[in-house]
């Protein structure tokens, strides 16, 4: 799998290089600012490019607005964002409408490198990655007469492992119960949550961005 890394601190940036290298990635480019990571993922065409918030050359949200034309400009270059703050405005912007090859992170996931590098694959086969800080602001700021009120806290933390993109089976783990326990809670909060019927995986991200648009 291609990647593109851009981050403006040399020593965090080869960091990351070292480790998806020795995870079996292929760093093909790296970028210190927003619009040389424009030139490089357009030259390139990686199949992910990890993209810091905050970049120059004027170190506000660069990096996240780069984020956000490369998905406009190469929807297929999965974008895994990477912030020190956990902004829920960050991530709803970056996402829109579609959430699919699309990741928000905090920095300190890097030092979970296994998770990382799962959260990195994902993104760049389509999938998508919230993390998890981020989902848990989210429900502490729910809206009166939200539909996520009709969730039971099962429910609740299903669509939270959801959101950062695990699988039934990735859920029924992390919640110690059976993968056919998992497929009930999410039937039970697609209808809760008037998701239309349709194929699995576009139902999954309709769920996500309901939450995020409610959130």
């Amino acid at each position: 799998m291609r990647v593109v890394i851009g981050e403006d601190q040399a020593l965090l940036r080869q960091g990351i290089v070292s480790l998806l290298g020795a995870a079996g990635f292929d760093v093909v480019a790296e970028a210190g600012d927003a619009p040389d990571l424009l030139r490089k993922v357009a030259a390139h065409k990686p199949d992910v490019a990890i993209v810091d918030v905050q970049m120059p050359p004027d170190n506000t949200d660069d990096g996240l607005r780069a984020a956000m034309e490369i998905r406009a400009s190469q929807p297929s270059v999965g974008v895994l964002v990477l912030s020190q703050f956990a902004e829920e405005r960050y991530a709803v912007d970056l996402i829109g409408d579609n959430a699919a090859g699309v990741g928000y992170l905090l920095k300190d996931r890097v030092t979970d490198f296994k998770g990382f590098a799962e959260a990195v694959r994902r993104v760049g086969v389509g999938g998508s990655v919230l993390d998890p800080t981020v989902v848990a602001h989210m429900f502490g700021r729910r809206r009166r007469d939200d539909p996520l009120e009709k969730l039971t806290p099962r429910e609740r933390e299903v669509l939270e492992y959801m959101a950062e993109g695990r699988s039934n089976k990735g859920i029924a783990e992390k919640l110690v119960v059976t993968p056919h326990a998992v497929e009930k809670h999410v039937t039970s909060l697609f209808s809760k949550l008037e998701i239309a019927a349709g194929p699995e995986d576009h139902r999954r991200v309709l769920a996500v961005l309901e939450f995020l648009r409610r959130a």
